[in-house]
């Protein structure tokens, strides 16, 4: 068998591979990177694209420049593929990603490539309806088939609490999404049943010849609907009320400006779609190999939902290709397993594009009114807010999602008084979960909208109002709690307005100018006006309210080699390279292999809100200085000093006289040394249900962004020529890293901003396909320029490093969205931007 054994021997795999780097079974890591150490302290460093690394005691300027040589070398399969000269390792450099030329040369094995011997083909039933009872089940049509081993249904899995099937319902936080609908169908595209065939045409056509009998219903698809409307699921429409009340709510001001705003239903749009194969064991577990964000969470649902102990069920983490949200529901893996122990037999499953759109969770659909209040100079006084967020069919993380949007109802501004009333609702249509700035995203959209209206009502400039109101550490959040981290708002507005605005045409007559509907659009150069707009934003990192974030991990130094351990998912996000990193700058070695994940180990938690550089990052570097104390003690001893005068630098132990020095390498010569530690950050807590009072978030993260678009009034089209981004990052750990996940999250923004917008017809998805899911291609993204990574160092995290990949996306729309409004006159109040809001 081709396949991981639960015993944990892999010998016979055939992808994924030993040796593979996290998250990325099949190719060997470890690649020599060795150098000098990183940059000194108190540095503006360039990252080869004009980017300014401004420390925060020289935000207004000063300190040196140097340009990082960034080299590597790495290994496939214990071949050196790719030399270049040693560049320097540690924290504060940029080595290329371990995973970096797999990937380029499409060598990265993902989990649509796993093999097993006496492999079937999974797939799945799903219903045609957003809401309909399920009258009966026929599965003797699709048994008949030739080559069908089995189907499954709600009737195979684990029987409710009144012994009856109910589809094992299961969640991340509310227990109440089934695996298959038992009675009732929610949205659609919801699983039925599931089939196992021996090729893949065979097990669609199988699940395509399961009869099922609905009696279909009225969906409900309207979320302001779902407060009157009768009960669609046994828990009832609302997921969640929170309110906020901070201040005094008779406070009027002197100018007052109202809005409704609205933003749409968006897609993670993962490039590679769900995939994963199930190898049942001889225990009768079964062991899934899937591309898990979560493992230990999705173990334990799993086992839950098969009805089994947690320790029959091992996940294996494949290759994750693409993550910005959550990746797969339960219905997915849980399926999947189950025809594993059913049949006997290895099961693999790929879905199609159109099922990865039905399957996985999406961002929450919000409608946003808000009243913002000021004085005569523009000094916010009071904002009032309502927030509606569409949930879908389940719960999912609805709760945390309504939590962020409650509390940063206001923005990174400094308001006496707020009052805010969220809710998230549960409808017919597709459930929302976890994407990058969920609940922020939506509110910065709609503040920032508002801080314009006053702007204008006050005929202030966009930036100087924002200047005025700019939160600063030591102040509070409408939730009471105090914001402890570095909070440099207006620093980050400074470096927008520093940076000079892109040429106009007329400044640069011999360049072809890419008119916003492209190079051979149809539009009149002469209707097309450019606009100019600013945001600023906020977005909380790590869980919240009283979630246990803690990670765990090991690190083992034997030879010449260290190894680290940890469940941390790398979905895309640079962790394994950033451990490497860390295990580098600590220990003095270049040699540094990266474990796989599977749930053998302890666990991470999940790979989301940026908690990974902080909890498992900081677990890791706890590890290692463990290992380093081992290392260092004997040679103290030795010499009659303390460890702590001993330093590891470019490779050597040096003491602090200058009487000791050896190199690392030395130092390690028969010795096999480990260690294992958790990070745990500070406790939170859970949000008053009556006044939102309460310290729920661990840190926040802040970005600004300058637009600049061109928009043709006359045919609605719009083209970005420029996002300027300037942000909070606490320490640049991988400067070229951190400049890619902004990047890659302004631009998922501006295709929120602009085209991205899963539609829902009573309940149906209507454009499941990326022919009609509109995403932004070269062509439309723009320069994105990074004026400044603010280096203001976060005391209480680990490294002193802040989470950057949500941050940029939950700003970018409303950045866009100014600068069209700048350009047209007009209100902009949706997302995204539709051509009629532009001409009509």
């Amino acid at each position: 068998m081709t396949t991981p054994s639960s015993s944990g021997d892999e010998e016979n795999l055939t992808a994924p591979a030993p040796g593979v780097p996290q998250g990325a079974p099949g190719s060997a890591t470890g690649g020599a990177l060795g150098g000098p150490g990183a940059r000194k302290a108190g540095t503006a460093t360039t990252t080869g694209t004009g980017t300014a690394r401004i420390p925060a005691q020289q935000a207004a300027g000063g300190g040196t420049l140097t340009s990082p040589n960034v080299g590597a070398s790495a290994a496939v399969g214990g071949t050196a593929v790719l030399t270049a000269p040693a560049a320097p390792i540690g924290l504060g450099t940029s080595p290329v990603r371990a995973d970096a030329l797999a990937k380029a040369m499409g060598t990265f094995p993902y989990a649509a490539d796993l093999w097993a011997e006496g492999l079937l083909w999974g797939a799945v039933a799903r219903a045609p309806y957003a809401h309909a009872r399920i009258v009966s089940v026929d599965i003797g049509p699709a048994l008949a088939i030739p080559g069908v081993h089995v189907v499954v249904t709600a009737a195979d899995l684990r029987p409710g609490p009144s012994g009856l099937p109910d589809g094992a319902p299961s969640g991340p936080i509310v227990q109440d999404r089934p695996v298959f609908a038992a009675d009732y169908v929610r949205h659609h595209g919801e699983p039925v049943a599931a089939v196992a065939a021996d090729h893949p045409d065979t097990a669609r056509l199988a699940a395509a010849a399961v009869l099922v009998t609905y009696e279909p219903l009225e969906p409900l698809t309207d979320p302001e609907q779902a407060f009157t409307a009768p009960p669609i699921h046994p828990d009832g429409n609302l997921f969640r009320h929170q309110p906020v009340r901070f201040g005094d709510p008779e406070v009027v001001g002197a100018v007052v400006v109202e809005g409704l705003y609205q933003v749409g239903r968006q897609d993670p749009a993962p490039i590679g779609a769900e995939a994963g194969l199930a190898v049942p064991r001889p225990d009768g577990g079964v062991e899934l190999h899937v591309a898990s964000t979560d493992p230990h969470g999705d173990r334990d649902r799993a086992a839950m939902c098969l009805g089994l102990e947690p320790d029959r069920v091992r996940l294996v983490v494949s290759g994750v290709p693409g993550a910005t949200g959550d990746r797969e529901d339960m219905g997915f893996q849980v399926a999947l397993g189950l025809l594993a122990i059913r049949t006997g037999h290895p099961v693999k499953m790929a879905l199609t594009r159109e099922e990865s759109f039905l399957t996985h969770a999406h961002r929450h659909p919000a409608l946003l009114r808000y009243r913002h209040h000021a004085d005569a100079e523009g000094r916010l006084l009071k904002v009032e807010a309502q927030l509606l967020l569409d949930g879908g069919a389940y719960a999912e993380v609805s709760s945390e999602a309504l939590a962020a949007a409650a509390a940063m109802a206001a923005g990174p501004y400094v308001v006496p008084h707020v009052f805010v009333d969220a809710w998230a609702v549960r409808t017919n249509n597709p459930p929302a979960g976890r994407m990058r700035g969920e609940g922020s995203l939506q509110t910065c959209f709609a503040y920032e909208s508002q801080l314009d209206k006053l702007a204008s009502a006050l005929d202030l400039d966009p930036l100087e109002i924002r200047r005025r109101n700019a939160m600063s550490t030591g102040d509070l959040l409408p939730t009471g709690q105090a914001v402890t981290c570095p909070a440099p708002v207006r620093e980050l507005l400074d470096a927008l307005a520093a940076e000079p605005l892109p040429a106009l045409p007329v400044d640069q007559p011999d360049d072809e100018w890419l008119l916003p509907g492209g190079p051979h659009g149809a539009g009149d150069p002469s209707a097309v006006r450019r606009g100019i707009g600013y945001a600023v934003g906020m977005v909380h990192m790590l869980g919240a309210e009283g979630a246990d974030e803690v990670s765990t991990a090991s690190v083992r130094i034997s030879g010449a080699q260290a190894s680290v351990m940890c469940t941390a998912v790398d979905t895309g996000t640079g962790f394994s390279t950033l451990a490497r990193q860390i295990v580098q700058d600590v220990l003095g070695i270049s040699e540094v292999y990266i474990a796989p994940v599977d749930t053998d180990q302890p666990p991470a938690g999940p790979s989301a809100r940026g908690r990974q550089t902080w909890v498992s990052g900081g677990a890791v570097e706890r590890a290692a200085l463990m290992v380093r104390h081992q290392l260092l003690q004997p040679l103290a001893a030795q010499f009659g000093m303390s460890p702590e005068l001993l330093t590891i630098s470019d490779g050597k132990i040096t003491s602090y006289d200058g009487v000791l020095g050896m190199p690392v390498l030395q130092a390690l010569e028969g010795k096999d040394l480990w260690a294992t530690a958790q990070c745990r950050p500070h406790p939170t807590e859970p949000l008053d249900p009556e006044t939102g009072q309460g310290d729920a978030f661990v840190g926040l993260a802040f970005c600004a962004m300058r637009a600049v678009v061109d928009v043709d009034v006359e045919l609605g089209t719009v083209r970005v020529v420029e996002l300027t981004v300037a942000q909070d990052v606490g320490r640049a750990l991988n400067p070229e890293q951190i400049e890619a996940r902004i990047e890659a999250g302004a631009t998922q923004g501006l295709g929120l901003a602009l085209m991205e917008e899963l539609v829902s017809e009573g309940g149906r998805i209507a454009n499941p396909s990326f022919t009609r899911y509109r995403l932004p291609t070269s062509l439309d993204a723009p320069v994105i320029r990074v004026a400044a990574l603010l280096e203001e160092r976060d005391v209480v995290a680990p490294f002193g490093a802040k989470a950057v990949g949500a941050a940029p996306a939950a700003v970018a729309p409303a950045a866009v969205a100014a600068a069209v409004r700048a350009a047209t006159g007009r209100p902009v109040t949706r997302l995204p931007i539709p051509p009629e809001d532009i001409v009509g």
